[in-house]
């Protein structure tokens, strides 16, 4: 048998766009007809979106999604494609895969294993499909097959693991292969995460080893719905080896990854398996497509597509640098925003904000043209004839210092330097008159003056409120979004002020520590994303100790005299939130650490973490929507819950000092 075509499809969907989601499959389904491919998988639930959310539960979205399918059907003649979307069968509603071929749903193949950890809630909307069983849908005028089920597609056998299918220990693949397969194809919406994607590429080469089968793995790419990150990556492989590998971060709103298999050398890998028989249950699977697999083209196709930083010793700075722009460049303009705006206080938190913005256009402007970034994110680039890409970059980043009295010369001069060394727009607001106004109100109605002795944390927080609505009116007129500049570890410890330096539409650096976000400050001033560079002007901003600058410049302030080192700050986290560890074995973990900070030194810091981990949940229920990035997230809505109002650890807490003082009777 000759060569066979087939590809993965990589689609920047968006829940609920109909219109637009059609559009892309469709446009995919035509590159993949030119490009001779037979079969195509797309992601999961490609028709609706990933990130429906509780609108999966909506009768009317359920309907929406057979008739978008079923206008998407017309466009596959000459073709078989893999669409995803819920369909709702008896009393439940399930995750499938349509497969589609020759202007006819052939049936569907339903998700058998759903995600129910971490960011995911899979159980909440869809039922695991049984193994085994079988029935019928109606799609249209027809009663089509649905279940656990495989596809004969002209001689080709074809059958399903959707996304958590592939990551469990028992994969429906492994049941396929007993009852003869040829391809498994892999519909997923797998997020993206700090060395997610090494992970990915061992479980479908081993799927296909193990099935001796081909492997074709599709996903999304984009900000689909707000926090979730895909980083696309589609990957095809043969019986152990990789046949070909998609780019990761595109820009681009649809990209085929392809490759021919030989079934000819699968089956002869399939006749040296030893398999034993699976249960009668499984018999009469089989659904026959009415299909002629086209011969695959002359010339080959497949290969690694991969950007050379993938290869490089920065690969987790590469990435947070570019899930961070593709999710910035997506909120965007999915939320029909123009532009961003930033509080720059010239320290390091907003400083890699507007980095991040300008990354975002740049490599947008590479992989597009400047014409089509600027189409795609509503704005007209202004008049540069040096660097049409700096224009753009003027109309997307505008940064905005906010001066009080407590503001120094270097974090002005930094932020300055910054903004206009990127390209960025930049304003200098003076809200010196604005914060004592608001102390003499406050004054009048106490009726006393206001002091640092008595009232050192409201006049800290009045001068962060007081920068708020400048920038949100700056926003609002020019139809922008305001970024909110709060870290990770600011967050765990609510060292943020509610309405000031946590204002704002999203919080892309929420999901990533301080002590990391310093490290990567240093690379991009020195080294820089490929197709990039560095950024010099980063110096000012590298040279300071971080400083929220809200004390008298005598007071000498840093944020790390009034919390904690930081990288302790971000041990004390793990063990704490990552690890769910009390405090005592919190403290003995930095211990052994940290040796070269005094243990009663390290059970304090524990001690102040805890504490203002417990009081400052309300504060992380409040922050702007933020991006996942690892398994150390914070968000409440999609990761890490925890009381508003708890005990605070005080029995724990009680534990831990007893230890260091040396009586550790209370701990038994």
């Amino acid at each position: 048998m000759p060569l066979i075509r087939v590809a993965g499809g990589c689609l920047n969907q968006t829940p609920l766009d109909w219109g637009g989601n059609r559009d892309r499959i469709i446009k995919a389904i035509a590159d993949a007809r030119q490009a001779g491919v037979a079969i195509l998988c797309l992601p999961e639930l490609a028709i609706t979106g990933y990130g429906c959310e509780d609108a999966f539960q909506s009768p009317g979205v359920q309907r929406l999604a057979v008739e978008v399918l079923l206008e998407i059907v017309p466009h596959t003649e000459g073709i078989a494609v893999a669409i995803g979307l819920p369909i709702r069968f008896e009393s439940g509603l399930y995750d499938a895969a349509a497969l589609v071929a020759n202007g006819r749903v052939a049936g569907l193949a339903c998700k058998q294993n759903l995600a129910g950890d971490g960011i995911h809630y899979e159980p909440r909307w869809f039922r695991p499909w049984v193994r085994g069983r079988r029935g019928t849908v109606s799609i249209g005028d027809r009663d089509v097959p649905i279940g656990d089920v495989r596809f004969d597609c002209g001689g080709l056998r074809v059958g399903f693991e959707i996304c958590e299918d592939a990551w469990v220990a028992d994969r429906p693949g492994a049941s396929l292969t007993a009852r003869g397969i040829d391809l498994i194809l892999n519909p997923s919406a797998s997020h993206f995460a700090f060395a997610k994607d090494e992970i990915r590429r061992r479980f479908v080469l081993e799927g296909s080893r193990a099935f001796a089968s081909g492997y074709v793995y599709a996903n999304l790419v984009g900000n689909e719905a707000g926090r979730a990150i895909y980083d696309g990556g589609v990957l095809v492989a043969a019986a152990g080896r990789m046949l070909a590998s998609g780019r990761r971060f595109s820009f681009a709103e649809k990209s085929l990854t392809v490759a021919d298999l030989d079934l000819d050398a699968l089956r002869l890998a399939q006749s040296r398996l030893a398999i034993e028989p699976v249960a009668d249950a499984v018999e009469g699977d089989v659904v026959t497509v009415p299909f002629v697999l086209p011969p695959s083209p002359e010339g080959e196709a497949g290969g690694d597509a991969r950007d050379a930083w993938e290869h490089g010793s920065h690969v987790k700075e590469e990435e947070f640098a570019r899930a961070v722009a593709l999710g910035l460049f997506d909120y965007m303009r999915k939320s029909r925003s123009h532009g961003f705006v930033v509080s720059a206080s010239g320290g390091a938190d907003s400083s890699a904000v507007a980095c991040l913005v300008a990354i975002a256009v740049r490599l947008a402007a590479a992989e597009l043209s400047p014409r089509l970034a600027a189409q795609r994110m509503g704005l007209v680039a202004r008049a540069d004839a040096t660097d049409p890409v700096r224009g753009l970059v003027a109309a997307a980043l505008t940064c905005v210092y906010q001066s009080t009295a407590n503001s120094g010369t270097t974090t002005r001069s930094a932020a300055r330097g910054l903004a206009l060394a990127l390209g960025g727009v930049f304003h200098e607001f003076d809200v010196e008159s604005i914060v004592r106004g608001y102390e003499s109100i406050v004054a009048a109605a106490v009726g006393r003056p206001l002091s640092w002795e008595r009232d050192d944390v409201a006049l800290q927080n009045i001068q962060a409120r007081a920068r708020s609505p400048g920038v949100w009116m700056l926003a609002n007129i020019t139809g922008a979004l305001l970024v909110s500049t709060s870290n990770r570890s600011e967050a765990a410890v609510g060292y943020a002020t509610m309405d000031g330096d946590t204002s704002g539409g999203i919080a892309p650096l929420a999901g990533i520590d301080k002590d990391y976000l310093r490290r990567w400050l240093r690379w991009l001033e020195h080294v820089g994303p490929e197709g990039v560079g560095p950024v010099p002007a980063l110096a000012a901003v590298t040279v300071q100790p971080p400083t929220a600058e809200l004390r008298p410049p005598s007071a000498g302030q840093t944020d790390e005299a009034d919390l904690m080192p930081y990288d302790v700050l971000d041990a004390v986290e793990r063990a704490a939130i990552r690890d769910k560890q009390a405090p005592l074995e919190a403290w003995r973990r930095l211990v052994r650490e940290f040796s070269a900070h005094d243990p009663r030194q390290l059970a304090a810091w524990t001690e102040r973490f805890f504490i203002l981990w417990s009081r400052n949940q309300w504060k992380r229920e409040r922050y702007a929507p933020s991006f996942h990035l690892d398994d150390e997230n914070l968000d409440p809505k999609t990761w890490c819950r925890f009381p508003i109002l708890s005990g605070g650890f005080a029995r724990e807490l009680e534990a831990l000092r007893s230890v260091v003082a040396g009586n550790p009777a209370s701990t038994r």
